[in-house]
């Protein structure tokens, strides 16, 4: 991600810590090829620590957005660039490994679908254009808004954020600068400060690393929260291909114990649902059974496999 362009009203960027230059990789176009790529190997294994440093503001946020998401609130992704897309790439995946529907997980670019794949030049300025996108999407009081920016300054960001906390939502701040204007704009910042990056001021690299460990603890932990897994098994995950469907019947049968086969044949009977499977080979119901025990546990396999009988 290319360092977030100067604002309109002319406030320095230089002085942030993920535009200084790192005075360890002055001659990086001088030396060898494995030589760069140790520096930049050398460079991200900070990042796994400085995100390590937020883990508390990070479990803050899990809890309280997975409270709004039982109520049937919403989690939305807003930002530019890197920032954008790693956000629309979290979301895209919680359908699949988390059987969610597509509305429950958002993820907004400035731009729009377009510039996921090419750069909209000018987007990520107009705090305007972020405040439209809460108002067109509808976000009210049960709802979460992340606003992410490497930098905790983008306009397209801190006009959204503040759009939705104007709506009575939970809004979040995710930036790797601390005491960010993202940061003071929401009511739960979480500021990974990564440093200078290898190629000053290139954020998609260490910023960019960081803001994808955030973003998969979030829409993970909150999925763990509300029930998705069964320990540490994906087991609400969403049959659409043959290698899901092979993974969602090694699925049935270790948590069940039943033979490849009848693990199979169950989850064909259950509509393809994983825990509708193993309730239906671990207590002999059939799918109605099977899915209103479900139900009543909260959608939580746990809740059913592991209650005495």
């Amino acid at each position: 991600m290319v360092a977030d362009s100067q604002p309109a009203t002319g406030e320095r960027t230089d002085l942030l810590g993920t535009e200084q230059i790192d005075e360890r990789y002055r001659r990086l176009d001088a030396i060898p090829t494995l030589d760069v790529l140790r520096a930049m190997n050398e460079a991200e294994a900070g990042v796994p620590l400085a995100v390590r440093a937020v883990l508390p503001q990070v479990a803050a946020v899990v809890e309280a957005v997975a409270v709004r998401m039982e109520s049937g609130g919403r989690l939305v992704y807003l930002g530019a660039g890197t920032s954008g897309r790693l956000g629309v790439v979290d979301a895209s995946e919680c359908p699949p490994t988390f059987h969610t529907d597509p509305g429950q997980v958002i993820g907004v670019i400035a731009g729009g679908r377009g510039a996921m794949f090419e750069s909209v030049e000018g987007a990520e300025d107009r705090a305007e254009l972020g405040a439209q996108e809460i108002a067109d999407l509808g976000v009210t009081a049960i709802d979460t808004v992340v606003g992410i920016a490497a930098s905790g300054r983008t306009p397209f960001v801190l006009g959204g954020v503040r759009a939705a906390r104007a709506a009575g939502a939970l809004t979040v701040g995710l930036a790797c600068n601390t005491g960010s204007e993202l940061g003071s704009a929401v009511d739960l910042p979480i500021e990974v400060e990564v440093g200078p990056e290898v190629l000053a001021g290139s954020t998609r690299l260490k910023a960019g690393s960081a803001t994808k460990q955030v973003l998969n603890m979030i829409s993970t932990g909150v999925m763990i929260r509300l029930g998705k897994t069964y320990g540490n098994l994906m087991v609400d995950l969403s049959v659409s291909n043959v290698k899901l469907r092979a993974r969602a019947e090694r699925l049935v049968s270790t948590i069940t114990g039943a033979d490849p086969r009848a693990a199979a044949q169950a989850l064909t009977d259950s509509g393809q649902r994983v825990p509708v499977a193993a309730i239906m080979v671990a207590r002999g119901l059939d799918r109605t059974a099977a899915e209103r025990l479900l139900a009543e546990a909260g959608g939580r396999l746990g809740g059913v496999l592991d209650a005495q009988v």
